[in-house]
C-alpha cells in the first residue's frame, strides 16, 4: 500500500484510540452503567397489590463504577437516596471483581492512549519493528480489546450472577424487603462495548495497511517451502 494511503490508516486508528480513551474515562465516573427498578416486596404482599397498585411500591434504582442513586417507594411515595460504593458498600459488594473492573478499565485508558501514541509515531516517523513496528500496534490494540472484554464480563458477573442492584437496594434495610423487578445495563456499559470493537477494527485497518497478522506465514515462505519440499 503507498505511504500516504498507510498514513491515513494509521491516523484514523489514532484518532479511534483517543476517542475511546476519551469514551472510557468518562464512563467511569458516570452513574449510567446499570439502570433498574426495584419492588418493595414486603409492602407489596402487606396489601396484597398487584396490577395498577403495584406500580406504587416500584422505585428506581441506578449506579455506576463509584456512586449511584435509588429511589425507594413503599407507598408511602418517592424517596430518593445517593450511595458510593467506597467506603458504603464494600462489605456486600463482591469487592475483588468490582476494583478489578475499576483497574482494568484504567489499564484500558491507559493502553488505547499508547496504542494512539505508536499510531501516530508509525505514521509521522520511522519505527522500527517489534514494539515499534506493526507488531506493537497489534499488541497494543489487542491488550485493549482484551481489557475491554474481561470488564464487561467481570461487571456483568458482578451484577447478574451476584445480584448487586439487589444487595444495593437492601443496603441498611430493616422493616422491608427489596427485590430486583427490572434491570439492563445503561450507557456506559455499552461504551466500553464500543471501545473494545473499535480497538478489534484498529487491527483491521493494521492489516489493511498491509502488514500481517502475528504468527502468520507469508506467502512467500509457504511458496518457498513448498518449492523446497519437490525438491527432496
Amino acid at each position: 500500500m503507498p505511504a500516504p494511503q498507510k498514513k491515513i490508516l494509521f491516523c484514523l486508528a489514532g484518532a479511534f484510540s483517543f476517542v475511546c480513551a476519551l469514551g472510557t474515562a468518562a464512563a467511569i465516573g458516570t452513574q449510567l452503567w446499570v439502570k433498574g427498578t426495584i419492588l418493595c416486596k414486603t409492602g407489596a404482599l402487606l396489601v396484597n397489590a398487584s396490577g395498577p397498585e403495584l406500580e406504587k411500591f416500584i422505585g428506581e434504582i441506578r449506579y455506576g463504577l463509584f456512586h449511584g442513586e435509588r429511589v425507594r417507594q413503599c407507598g408511602l411515595g418517592e424517596r430518593p437516596f445517593q450511595f458510593s460504593f467506597f467506603p458504603d458498600l464494600l462489605k456486600i459488594i463482591p469487592a475483588s471483581i468490582h476494583v478489578s473492573v475499576i483497574l482494568f478499565c484504567t489499564v484500558l485508558i491507559i493502553f488505547t492512549l499508547v496504542g494512539m501514541g505508536f499510531f501516530l509515531y508509525n505514521a509521522f516517523g520511522s519505527p522500527y519493528e517489534t514494539l515499534h513496528g506493526p507488531m506493537g500496534l497489534y499488541l497494543w490494540s489487542f491488550i485493549a480489546c482484551s481489557c475491554g472484554c474481561l470488564i464487561m464480563i467481570l461487571f456483568s458477573s458482578e451484577v447478574k450472577i451476584h445480584h448487586l442492584s439487589e444487595k444495593i437496594a437492601n443496603f441498611k434495610e430493616k422493616s422491608f424487603t427489596f427485590k430486583t423487578h427490572s434491570e439492563q445495563f445503561a450507557d456506559s456499559f455499552w461504551i466500553i462495548l464500543a471501545c473494545s470493537l473499535v480497538q478489534f477494527l484498529n487491527m483491521l485497518l493494521i492489516r489493511l495497511a498491509g502488514f500481517e497478522f502475528p504468527f502468520s506465514k507469508p506467502k512467500d515462505s509457504e511458496a518457498a517451502t513448498g518449492a523446497a519440499d519437490l525438491m527432496y
